[in-house]
């Protein structure tokens, strides 16, 4: 696996604009569902075992992330800050590339073994953050 920077190609899929549009377009919504007074939303998964899900606690601690609180956004559910951190650092590099035409930063040869070890990292994180959800934050 690779990073390089180049620019884009004609034609080429702009990735900084369409995620940092989608960030942006997200956050907007979801402070427009909360100004307008509009319903939490349920955890289905919560309502039919009683248990936690993967994501149980993602929107309070969005919530206290967005109001500097980041050791209670972690307790609610670290890998939503962590989500949360590495959107925001995302989205300060797309806004600087996008403003100043620099290079893109670009993963390139990606193996067998490096998607593998990903999709491991992946499950093992999900797991790890289910875990401490169902022991730390039964009553979420």
């Amino acid at each position: 696996m690779l990073l390089s920077r180049r620019c884009l190609a004609p034609g080429e899929l702009d990735h900084e604009l369409v995620w940092l549009s989608v960030s942006i377009a997200s956050l907007g919504a979801a402070a427009s569902w909360f100004a307008l007074g509009l319903p939490w939303p349920r955890c289905m998964f919560r309502a039919i075992t009683g248990l936690p899900c993967v994501t149980c606690g993602s929107t309070r601690s969005a919530i206290e992330f967005f109001h500097g609180h980041f050791l209670s956004a972690l307790s609610w559910n670290p890998l939503a800050l962590v989500a949360l951190c590495t959107l925001s650092i995302f989205n300060v590099y797309a806004f600087v590339v996008l403003i100043t035409r620099a290079p893109r930063l670009r993963i390139a040869g990606f193996t067998a073994t490096g998607k593998k070890f990903v999709r491991t990292a992946v499950v093992a994180l999900l797991a790890m953050n289910w875990i401490y959800l169902l022991i730390a934050n039964p009553g979420i």
